[in-house]
């Protein structure tokens, strides 16, 4: 597999955000400056709570398909290969990875069986579309931890998957999960989020590796990074840390990230977060306290990295 110089864009976007030239001229941005040469296009769904079975797709919250499908269309124009990645969130705040459901159905207790019948069609929706644009990659699930365990129900997803699109499929398992995964030989390409304390890639490495080796797949990053706030290197996947502005701690992150995977040649890539559809000023770049790079130290640091792949 080839290396997936990577970066995550558009998963602020809402209904309408891929129509304004601002959201285009971003994408561009984002091409010549970081020297990527794969987009991955996320966006989220949205379920009421941890328990609810329905996913709503359609709603204002989400971009529609023929943004979606222009969008993809742009990027390949600019040269760009597309991964795709449909997302789930909770509308009460409460992270995806605790959907969650009892193993013993219960009367009148919400079940496993209903939640994936929604997310199946969910999934196939956005697979046809992969399809249709000639996507490179389609991710199947981000960070549903709880999930993990129902491994039938994620074969039988990946198979109803694999009826309508016939690329590459991977499925991005969280931080610290990519051992408890039973089931990577259903997908094509093991990934995994990378929000590893900075002083602690060397040994998350050598236990990701085992994994890998041990399945024989291709693997990359789906997610990795780190806001630019103090504090937040030891504890990146805390997007709700309370440091201050901090762009050189952000620079550290990503500059020990990128040197310890060089010694890893069997890590194929990276799928940074995340590129922000609509971009700050420049100018107020050392204030912004976001994951974003642009504009920031760090982005220099991810286009001298790229650029040597």
């Amino acid at each position: 597999m080839e290396f997936i110089k990577g970066f995550t864009y558009g998963y602020d976007s809402r209904r309408g955000d891929y129509l304004r030239p601002e959201a285009r001229e971003s994408l561009r941005t984002l091409k010549e400056r970081t020297n990527i040469s794969h987009v991955i296009m996320a966006f989220p769904a949205l379920q009421d709570t941890a328990q609810s079975v329905q996913i709503d797709y359609k709603g204002e919250h989400i971009i529609s398909d023929d943004e979606l499908t222009g969008m993809i269309e742009y990027a390949q124009g600019l040269g760009l290969k597309v991964i795709l990645k449909p997302m789930v969130n909770v509308r009460d705040g409460t992270w995806r990875a605790y959907i969650n459901f009892f193993d013993h159905e219960e009367p009148c207790e919400s079940t496993w069986g209903e939640w994936f019948k929604s997310y199946t069609e969910y999934m196939c929706h956005y697979a046809q579309i992969a399809e249709r644009t000639g996507c490179e990659i389609l991710v199947v699930g981000c960070e549903m931890v709880m999930s993990e365990r129902r491994e039938k129900e994620w074969r039988n997803l990946i198979s109803a998957v694999r009826e309508v699109y016939k690329g590459l499929i991977t499925y991005n398992t969280d931080k610290y999960q990519e051992d408890h995964v039973t089931w990577w030989d259903a997908v094509d390409i093991i990934s995994s989020s990378g929000y590893y304390p900075i002083n602690d890639w060397e040994a998350q490495l050598r236990r990701i590796e085992k994994v890998v080796k041990k399945h024989n797949k291709p693997f990359f990053f789906a997610e990795a990074g780190c806001p630019s706030r103090t504090g937040s290197s030891l504890n990146p996947n805390n997007w709700k840390h309370d440091g201050d502005a901090d762009v050189e701690e952000q620079e550290r992150f990503y500059r020990e990230m990128f040197s310890r995977v060089q010694e890893a040649d069997w890590v194929r890539g990276f799928a940074l977060w995340e590129w922000h559809t609509f971009l700050y000023d420049e100018a107020n770049a050392h204030r912004d306290r976001s994951y974003g790079v642009f504009g920031k130290p760090a982005e220099k640091v991810v286009a001298e990295f790229y650029s040597k792949i």
